[in-house]
């Protein structure tokens, strides 16, 4: 089934279309709202979200980008509205017991597990992934789905939707902006 057709059917509200949707674009979802919210288990249930959301909207999907990248974004803009409620709610919990007297975390975060990494890097794809959350959002954003996700400048320019001359400039800039907090890391290892 082509994508065109894929939305077609999508559109007639076809249960059949939603399975084949699941079914083959889930990975592509998953990986991409992992790489973002860095957590297994959130990153479950937004993207179960994304392909409600798809779902329900995919009406006024016109056409203009691919498919692909079209689903992209709404990954992307779900795993960020995850991000930003998670936030939300962590400045109004009541915090104090998790953290020492310097405000410093007293529990390591779970293992990060990205089915991309194989066992043996898993400690150095943790320390990266935690570095690439330091990063502002665009640069977060575009390093993630160009670096992990695989995509050209041009498709991560469409996601966006930005320039492609806009995600150089911001995958040179996270580039710079993590060598410089990897450069910090290690040096508090040695």
């Amino acid at each position: 089934m082509t994508d065109q057709q894929l939305v077609e059917a999508l559109k007639a509200g076809e249960e059949s279309a939603f399975r084949v949707l699941v079914e083959t674009r889930q990975g592509l979802v998953y990986n991409t709202v992992l790489g973002l919210v860095q957590n297994a288990e959130d990153a479950e249930d937004v993207s179960q979200e994304v392909f409600i959301k798809v779902f329900e909207s995919v009406r006024q999907f016109k056409g203009e980008s691919a498919f692909t990248t079209w689903l992209y974004r709404v990954a992307v803009t779900s795993a960020l509205e995850f991000l930003r409620k998670k936030k939300r709610k962590k400045r109004f919990a009541f915090l104090t017991s998790l953290f020492g007297e310097d405000q410093s975390p007293l529990h390591d975060p779970p293992d990060f597990v990205h089915p991309g990494v194989q066992l043996d890097n898993r400690e150095k794809a943790k320390v990266l992934f935690q570095a690439i959350q330091k990063l502002p959002e665009n640069q977060r954003i575009a390093f993630t789905l160009h670096k992990v996700e695989g995509l050209s400048y041009q498709e991560v320019a469409d996601v966006m939707p930005t320039t492609v001359a806009a995600v150089e400039s911001l995958i040179h800039r996270a580039r710079q902006n993590l060598k410089k907090i990897l450069q910090d890391y290690y040096k508090q290892e040695i």
